[in-house]
């Protein structure tokens, strides 16, 4: 009997997200002078998109370590 898998639809905010790690994995880039440009070159609308990009990160980033924290609490006796 053959099995199908379906291979992992990759959405288009999943690839730019890899493509923006990409970019910040290179630790010769200094991410202050990205920030300046950032800030005074691109248009204000995209700067802001940025800005909330960010804080989504940093919100699923806590949802995660909270719900860590509560698993590991439910363990202990």
């Amino acid at each position: 009997m053959y099995r199908i898998s379906r291979a992992k639809v990759i959405t288009k905010e999943e690839k730019v997200a890899t493509s923006i790690g990409k970019l910040l994995s290179d630790f010769h880039l200094d991410l202050e002078k990205v920030g300046y440009y950032l800030a005074k070159s691109v248009p204000y609308l995209i700067y802001r998109r940025s800005i909330e990009v960010l804080e989504s990160a940093k919100f699923q980033e806590d949802t995660v370590e909270h719900e860590k924290l509560k698993y590991d609490q439910a363990r202990l006796p």
